[in-house]
């Protein structure tokens, strides 16, 4: 059976919004390594000081089955980052507690889209952007949850 895990890249704040989505999340992290601890192999650069402490992989385990994983990104990949807009992430709830915590929690310092509200599909349903600009949608279906 195959999951489904989001990856997300950041410039240079991947630490931060991490420790931020383990806070409202939960969940521990499986692994947090850092470009200076890759190891060295044949033909490859040393890492740029500025780079060093950058998250090269974090994954945080958010229940049995899902990771939310994440890297920074530097050097020749840099030019090409472009911040949040090509993915949103959609988490759906057993409640509406659950998705209203949720939705506060992730949308805080961040910018609403469409406010957590019943939707014309059945829905109780709401889309942001977090203060890291990362796209987000949460969803609660009764009829789903019975």
């Amino acid at each position: 059976m195959a999951t489904a895990n989001i990856y997300l890249t950041f410039k240079g704040n991947c630490e931060d919004a991490f420790n931020f989505y383990r806070s409202v999340l939960g969940g521990e992290f499986i692994y947090m390594g850092r470009f200076k601890d890759m190891p060295a192999y044949e033909g490859s650069k040393p890492v740029p000081a500025d780079d060093a402490e950058k998250i090269m992989h974090v994954s945080l385990g958010i229940s049995k089955e899902t990771f939310l994983m994440g890297s920074d990104t530097g050097g020749e990949w840099a030019p090409n980052y472009v911040q949040g807009n090509n993915f949103s992430i959609s988490l759906t709830v057993g409640s509406i507690e659950e998705a209203d915590r949720l939705f506060n929690g992730l949308s805080n310092g961040g910018e609403v889209k469409m406010p957590m509200n019943k939707t014309f599909w059945g829905d109780y349903f709401g889309m942001f952007t977090d203060k890291f600009g990362v796209n987000w949608m949460i969803s609660f279906n009764e009829g789903q949850n019975q």
